[in-house]
Order: structure tokens, then sequence, then C-alpha cells
């Protein structure tokens, strides 16, 4: 396919602002994966384009949350095998589930997070992390591999849910909770994208482009969680998480 001069401004200009919403409170889909389809690109392709774009901002957004210390190595070892168990078996599986049975549930699931997430007043606002324990560990491995199955075959809302999760589970603040439950999307994301790209589905002539300009979006939006913390990110993942289901909401009317 043959994009023009304004195609590729007008998805990049849009890889960049999604990367830098998804880097403060995930939902960077909503506006990436649209853009691609927009400019003419078909949708597998923009799937497993979108894909390839994202996993690079999200790699980059996962490296700073790292280095900044917003993150838990003795959690992520026991969560991210999972994650990466769990988006292989999605992935494998996606043909043979009926979707729009998922699909309701899931427009159900990510509306109540978001009000409840409106209306708490205290949510992830505080670190109220006080350790680990056998309990807790055992939710966050179900939280992992339950997210990266969903995110191997279906994706709207992962980054949402992880968060959430991960707030309500280990009493994390918005800031930390988006530092692990990045990396655990990047894993189911980069677990994805292998596959995709041995289908052969993705466009690397605009996904290249896009990819660097998601990866400036997503410097930009970690740099700005890790100085204004979690005041900054409950507004913008509130917004995504009630966008997310008013973007399934009108999939499913219409």
């Amino acid at each position: 396919m043959t994009y023009t001069v304004f195609n590729f401004i007008f998805v990049c200009a849009a890889g960049f602002f999604a990367a830098i919403v998804d880097s403060i409170a995930g939902g960077g889909g909503l506006i990436s994966l649209p853009a691609f389809l927009l400019v003419g690109v078909s949708p597998h392709y923009a799937l497993g384009t979108n894909k390839f774009a994202a996993s690079c901002a999200s790699f980059t957004s996962s490296v700073k949350f790292i280095k900044s210390g917003k993150t838990d190595s003795k959690l992520l070892k026991y969560l991210i095998p999972f994650t990466l168990l769990g988006a292989a078996v999605g992935v494998q599986i996606v043909l043979k589930i009926d979707q729009k049975y998922l699909y309701t549930m899931v427009l159900i699931m990510i509306l109540a997070v978001g009000i409840y997430s409106l209306f708490s007043k205290t949510i992830g606002l505080e670190d109220k992390f006080t350790g680990l324990s056998m309990g807790k560990i055992i939710l966050g491995i179900l939280l992992a591999f339950s997210l990266g199955f969903y995110d191997g075959f279906f994706g709207p809302g992962t980054g949402s849910f992880l968060i959430f999760g991960l707030i309500k589970i280990f009493g994390f603040d918005f800031v930390r909770a988006g530092g692990n439950g990045k990396i655990l999307n990047f894993v189911s994301n980069i677990t994805s994208l292998i596959l995709f790209a041995f289908h052969g589905q993705i466009s690397y002539l605009i996904g290249i482009p896009v990819a660097i300009c998601m990866i400036l979006g997503a410097k930009i939006g970690t740099e700005m969680v890790l100085s204004k913390g979690a005041k900054l990110m409950k507004p913008i993942f509130v917004t995504m998480s009630l966008a997310v289901a008013v973007k399934m909401l009108y999939n499913l009317l219409c």
C-alpha cells in the first residue's frame, strides 16, 4: 500500500499522543489503533503494526519505571512467567471462543473499575504496600495469568485492569501499580507481537516511524508520572477506563 506524507504525519502524531496516555494510565490503543485504520491499514495489519509500535513504547516505559525504583522485582519474578503463559494460551485459542459473550462481561467490568475509581477518594493515592504474603502472591499470579490470557486474544482495557488489580491486591499507589503493570503488559504484548510477526501481519514501512514517535511519547508520559505522581494518574486512569467502556459499548451496539 502507498502512504501519503499526511498519512505518516497523522499516524505518527496519534502514536506519540497515545504513548503519553498509555504510559500514564493505559488505554493508548484507543488512539493509535483507529489511527492506523483511518490511513487505510487493513485490520489484521493494523493490529500487528500497532502491537509492534506499542511494544516499543511499552519497553521504553518499563525501563524508565525500573530505573526509577517503582517496580518490585521480588513480585515480578512470580508474575511474569504466568503473564507470558497466559498470553501464549490466549493467542492460541483466540479462534475457538465466541468473543461476544466475553465482550459484554469485560464492558461491565471496565465500567465498574472506572466508576469505582472515580468515586473512591483514596484508591491509589497512597502506597499501602506492606510486603508479600503467599496469599497475595497467589492472587497476583491469578491476575497475571488471567490478564495475560485476556490480552493475548482480546485486549481492550488490559492496562487499566492490571493497575486496578495491583492496587487492590497489594495496596500500591497508582505510580507503583503503573510501573509493575507496565512490565506485565509489555510481556503479554511482546508475546502477541512475536506471533503477529511470524504470520507476517506487520507493516514495518509505517510501523517503524510510528514506533519512534511512540518511544518519545512513552518517555514524556513516564517522566510525567514520576514527577507528578498518583494525583496525575488517577483522573487520567478514570478517564481512559470510561473511554474504553464507551468505545466497547459503541462497538457492541453498532
